[in-house]
């Protein structure tokens, strides 16, 4: 469906370590695939052999641009040239222009106004099908998108129109402002606000879920990663925590309980 979350990716400068830390935290097994000049990582849980999220070295080249250790959310569009047109023609920019993946699908690299990237993609669905993906919930999957925006009612503007969201729960977070949940159609997929003025850029950043979040903190650090802040409790009752891994890249975890 238009404006869904499909995919998540990794961008490191040592997928090994990578894989070592990831792995073991949320029950992912790797599979290596060999590309035109690179290596490309999927991650799958059980059940699930085509993968939930992706990996791939990050380049000196890309070093050099001053892009980090990241993840990425790569949403499904009907079009993707027509969506990374609507972009630039509205203030947004196409940061890699469309191309196909052999297999894959169509996609694109674009960032909205205020500079926060994400990949748009139209992906080749299997003959007869329209793909295996776990319910929601499962974990080892991503349970929440979020965007630190620069200015979130504009953010929420450009982005309502670009996929199709509706405002689901505005929660006023005092002096921070509204943190504004969205959804597509029944499903609750991600929120928004205005970034605290210390973060240096806007930015998406993405949950993935575990079964506890104590215990997943615990191996965050037994593994070599760093918790930058919680646990704390949601409204709803979840639990997250925002934490890094051993490379640099910022990632979150949720769990219904601690």
């Amino acid at each position: 469906m238009h404006g869904t979350f499909i995919w998540h990716e990794l961008m490191t400068p040592d997928p090994a370590a990578a894989k070592a830390f990831y792995g073991p935290l949320l029950g992912w097994q790797p599979t290596d695939m060999q590309m035109e000049g690179f290596t490309y990582t999927t991650f799958a849980i059980p059940g699930f052999p085509m993968g939930v999220a992706g990996m791939m070295a990050l380049s000196d080249e890309m070093t050099g641009q001053g892009i980090p250790p990241n993840w990425t959310g790569y949403v499904h569009v009907d079009d993707v040239d027509a969506t990374a047109a609507d972009y630039a023609a509205n203030g947004g920019t196409i940061c890699r222009p469309p191309e196909d993946i052999p297999g894959i699908g169509r996609f694109a690299v674009v960032a909205d106004p205020q500079g926060a990237t994400l990949c748009i993609m139209t992906p080749k669905m299997p003959e007869g099908g329209t793909g295996d993906w776990p319910a929601p919930g499962n974990p080892g999957t991503v349970g929440w998108n979020e965007l630190m925006a620069g200015d979130g009612q504009k953010a929420w503007d450009f982005y309502a129109a670009r996929f199709g969201w509706q405002k689901d729960m505005a929660v006023d977070m005092d002096a921070l402002g509204i943190y504004q949940t969205f959804k597509l159609g029944d499903r609750a997929i991600g929120g928004m606000m205005t970034k605290r003025p210390e973060m240096p850029v806007p930015y998406w950043g993405f949950y993935f879920i575990v079964p506890a979040i104590d215990a997943a903190i615990d191996k965050v650090k037994h593994l070599g990663g760093q918790l930058l802040m919680g646990p704390h409790q949601v409204p709803g009752g979840s639990w997250i925590a925002a934490c890094q891994d051993p490379q640099g890249a910022y990632f979150n975890l949720t769990a219904a309980g601690r």
